[in-house]
């Protein structure tokens, strides 16, 4: 801002904080502009410069055509040296540690990163053609970390999946994506125990599996004949006269490099395809908005199987910042020591997670002071266990993050230069464009305190313009309306606007609730329910037709801590007292279920459609009796 913004703003630029939601919204306006000085801050090399950086002449294409005629290869610009951001052979990449191992931080060069990936990336081109997809099904370890760069560097294509799916939902990926092979652990350790893995993969595929130890140089399974090991495949490269060296295949800017999917919490999962350029809207997120820089150590525990993994790989290797990994449960006390003692300077979180480390007390008397922010992402935050969070490093601030898969990055974020607050979002992300619409499809006036759906400018870079089995105009842009000649991108949550200019997600379209002819979200009355006794670990809200007809039934869901035992009925009577408080007095809880746990997808999102599912049943049965 302070070199930039009296360039492009002239006059009207006073200072970073002031001027702030005028540079944005120039971003918004000018993004070549913008993305011009971006490309500048990463490090991102061309082999072929492009020809412009946004090119908007064929209609057909929503989001235009960005770094047309480039050629690069985004895996290169992680691991080669730059003078800008700073960043050498000596650098730190990479900093780890194995759960059960108090006793030492692993560390990795960016050179010794750079050579291990490209050994891995000849044993791959011996293996494979140009554009095959490779899958990962493992714990974002090193090595998955290097596998990954390396099929991108060698011009194939990753194909994520999480370690936690079962059998057929590995299959059913793996089949979508025409996956050639997949690296897989034999096992993932957690808390001492061995929880199957390659077994798991095996049952999924007849294809090729290349198989990784979970501890020490061998693995712990016996493999199927056309599988082999880690140590096999990195063997075949050894007749090589420079196996560390490794030719990057370069293609264009619009070029496959990634198969993610999403929870697939109905029906088959959409599978999302991402380009060079996902990694480049994902790493600028993370500077423009984290202050992710050369020094920084980030840690985030995730996976590569979720958004949330490329998005760390990339935001680290990209900005010259420091990838610290921990191989285990981020639950306990160890994770906390790990963050401590390997100087982690940026923590990202989910609000489970947050939750869990609370009502344990398990990071009690830990050093975390060097972290200089938070970051929270994956589902709405709880201002408590945020207040609780920021606290543990003298209350520094929390950036929440709220993106999608498609979008590789955050539409809406807090940013630095801004005042934040806890679980709301300060800003639209950098030249992102987004409007509320009504019920009627038409936009709120911009600043104007609303709810209702979001709709995207369709210009983002980054963005999905593709799908492997779904159609992605049908998906993302049919039935959106137009907006001053684009036609808006649909995304799917419901937004709310405050009087103060912040944003709160209200949940999706499709868990917005009618009580008694008035519109509200689940995740609104969550909040207030939350908060409503002391023995709330968490509520869902949802909402259900009675079977003879007539207005929705508020029903409340409720987990509670451990050692308190709540009785529905009195926990009714302070969730509508709450509600009615806090929301509207017209609104009245019918039914409270305390139950154990909440069903959940793979990525940690609360499926409401499995609660409501559930009481749609139960009442049936009730009114058959």
């Amino acid at each position: 801002m302070e070199i930039h913004g009296p360039n492009l703003l002239g006059p009207l630029y006073k200072d970073p904080l002031t001027s702030f939601n005028l540079f944005h919204k120039y971003s918004v306006q000018y993004p070549e502009a913008y993305w011009s000085i971006v490309l500048r801050e990463l490090s991102i090399v061309f082999h072929e410069a492009p020809k412009c950086i946004l090119d908007t002449t064929d209609k057909s294409k929503h989001g235009g055509s960005w770094l047309p005629g480039s050629a690069l290869n985004i895996a290169e610009c992680c691991l080669q040296p730059a003078n800008h951001p700073r960043k050498n052979d000596d650098s730190m990449a990479i900093v780890w540690r194995d759960e059960n191992d108090n006793s030492k931080v692993n560390h990795m060069t960016l050179k010794e990163l750079r050579e291990q990936v490209m050994m891995v990336a000849n044993a791959l081109h011996a293996m494979f053609t140009k554009g095959d997809a490779v899958a990962i099904d493992m714990p974002m370890t090193v090595n998955a970390v290097v596998i990954y760069l390396a099929i991108v560097l060698a011009g194939l294509v990753v194909v994520s999946i999480a370690d936690s799916f079962a059998a057929k939902e590995i299959a059913s990926r793996l089949r979508i994506s025409n996956a050639k092979a997949i690296f897989t652990q034999d096992f993932i350790l957690r808390g001492g125990r061995k929880f199957p893995l390659y077994s798991r993969v095996v049952e999924a595929t007849p294809h090729k599996v290349i198989v990784l130890p979970v501890m020490g140089n061998d693995v712990g399974i016996r493999l199927r004949q056309q599988d082999m090991s880690w140590k096999d495949f990195l063997s075949s490269v050894n007749h090589l006269p420079r196996p560390n060296y490794f030719l990057p295949v370069y293609q264009s800017a619009d070029s496959m490099t990634n198969i993610l999917f999403s929870s697939g919490t109905t029906g088959e999962p959409k599978a999302i395809v991402w380009t060079q350029l996902s990694p480049i809207r994902c790493a600028s997120d993370a500077w423009a908005h984290v202050d992710v820089q050369v020094g920084d150590v980030y840690c985030w525990p995730t996976n590569l199987g979720w958004v949330m993994g490329p998005i760390l790989l990339y935001s680290c290797f990209l900005s010259g910042a420091t990838l610290a990994l921990f191989h285990g449960s981020p639950l306990g006390r160890e994770f906390g020591k790990f963050v401590q003692d390997a100087g982690v300077t940026i923590l990202g979180t989910v609000p489970s997670l947050v939750k869990a480390w609370k009502s344990t007390n398990c990071m009690e008397g830990l050093d975390w002071t060097k972290i200089k922010s938070f970051c929270s992402t994956g589902e709405s935050s709880n201002v408590d266990d945020d207040l609780w969070l920021s606290s543990r490093s003298y209350y520094k601030p929390i950036t929440e993050c709220c993106g999608g898969t498609e979008l590789a990055s955050s539409y809406i974020q807090g940013c630095q230069l801004q005042p934040q607050a806890f679980g709301a979002f300060s800003t639209a992300s950098m030249t992102t464009g987004l409007v509320i619409l009504d019920e009627n499809g038409v936009p709120y006036p911009d600043y104007q305190p609303c709810v209702g759906e979001v709709g995207l400018f369709p210009l983002y870079l980054g963005a999905s313009d593709r799908m492997l089995n779904a159609d992605h105009y049908e998906v993302y842009f049919k039935g959106m309306p137009m907006f001053k000649g684009m036609h808006l991108r649909r995304h799917g949550d419901i937004l709310k606007r405050t009087v103060g200019g912040y944003f709160i997600v209200q949940g999706r379209a499709d868990d917005t609730m009618n009580l008694g002819g008035i519109k509200t979200s689940s995740v609104e009355i969550e909040r207030v329910c939350d908060r409503a006794d002391e023995s709330i670990m968490e509520t869902a809200a949802i909402s259900v037709a009675p079977v003879d007809g007539g207005p929705e039934l508020l029903v409340i869901f409720v987990v509670l801590k451990k050692g308190f035992n709540g009785e529905p009925d009195k926990l009714k009577m302070k969730f509508s007292k709450a509600i009615q408080s806090n929301l509207n007095p017209l609104f009245k809880v019918s039914l409270v279920k305390v139950v154990p746990e909440f069903p959940r997808t793979a990525s940690n999102k609360l499926l409401r459609r499995v609660l409501r599912d559930q009481m749609k049943l139960e009442l049936s049965l009730r009114s058959k009796i």
